[in-house]
């Protein structure tokens, strides 16, 4: 069980390389900030009676979830809002037009064509369904490494293997998803 001191110390030690990187992630620094709070005050509530050798992938995972997190929210936020805004029409008579409302949105849109989005979508749906179909412990080694960017040690730490087996099973799950895609017509 970390002690007090030992829970401060190691949030001190991480404080200043969590908020750069969550910065660098969502390009803001309040919102980096609350981030950072938020995973620092999940992990003493939490994890606090863990082993302080325990605590550096713990925040780790953590913070990654929470930057996920806000992510999300902002999509749907963001989505929320461009959909509200959508029938506001900006003159004081509240005279509105769905059919102009739509040719204006229409407009906006980005550049990616109908077919592009469905060939994007399916290409997704594919990786996700090749990488639910990896063997569990290729699955979870994969996801650790290139998902919640763990280093190799602490993939290790949080599958409870030796460093060898998580290099071996993201070797497996690396190969396993290429050639899965390439039966499928995808390449890089």
């Amino acid at each position: 069980m970390a002690s007090d001191k030992e829970l401060s110390d190691f949030l001190k030690s991480v404080e200043r390389r969590a908020f750069k990187r969550t910065v660098y992630a969502v390009r803001s620094d309040d919102a980096a900030l609350d981030i950072v709070q938020d995973a620092m005050i999940r992990l003493a509530e939490r994890y606090a009676d863990r082993p302080a050798a325990e605590l550096p992938p713990l925040f780790q995972r953590i913070l990654s979830n929470a930057t996920m997190d806000w992510f999300r929210r902002q999509k749907v936020h963001n989505a929320l809002i461009q959909n509200l805004s959508d029938f506001d029409t900006g003159d004081e008579g509240g005279d509105f037009d769905l059919f102009e409302s739509l040719q204006a949105v229409e407009g906006s849109l980005g550049t990616e064509s109908a077919a592009d989005a469905v060939s994007r979508s399916q290409v997704l749906l594919h990786i996700e369904t090749a990488v639910a179909a990896l063997p569990a412990r290729q699955r979870e080694a994969f996801l650790l490494r290139y998902w919640e960017e763990f280093d190799v040690a602490e993939t290790a730490a949080v599958m409870g293997c030796s460093e060898g087996s998580v290099k071996t099973h993201c070797s497996r799950a690396v190969q396993a998803l290429a050639l899965a895609l390439r039966t499928r017509g995808i390449t890089p």
